[in-house]
Order: structure tokens, then sequence, then C-alpha cells
């Protein structure tokens, strides 16, 4: 399963700071910096609201994206 999030992550030292985080999900993700609005692609058996607590435990924000 693909989802995709909005995020206020600007550059690669917000990624390295999401990353520890994000590891723990156990799911393949990477983050658009070149988009306007950041987006994040989460690839795998992940619930939304897992990747939701996982960046705001990192300090960061997301707003799910509806899906494809």
């Amino acid at each position: 399963m693909k989802l995709q999030f909005k995020t206020n992550v600007k550059c690669g030292g917000c990624v390295a700071a999401i990353t520890p985080e994000m590891d723990k999900l156990g799911a393949a993700w990477s983050v658009d910096l070149g988009h306007p609005d950041r987006i994040m692609t989460v690839d795998g058996n992940v619930p939304k609201e897992a990747v939701l607590s996982a960046m705001k435990t990192a300090g960061y924000q997301a707003e799910s994206l509806p899906e494809n």
C-alpha cells in the first residue's frame, strides 16, 4: 500500500531528523524535496495514523493526501 503526505520537511537535515522515527515503521519511504508540498511517500503496510504519529514525534507535520 502506498500512502502520500504533504509535509513541512524542508531539507536533507530535516530528512535526517525524521529518519529514526520513520524507520521504526518498517516501510520504505522517501520525501520529494523538489516538490513544493514536500510530498512524502510511504510504501508498505503501515496505517496512516502511525506515519502521522512518527512525524509528530520527530517534531514535523504531515497531512494525509487522498489515496489514489
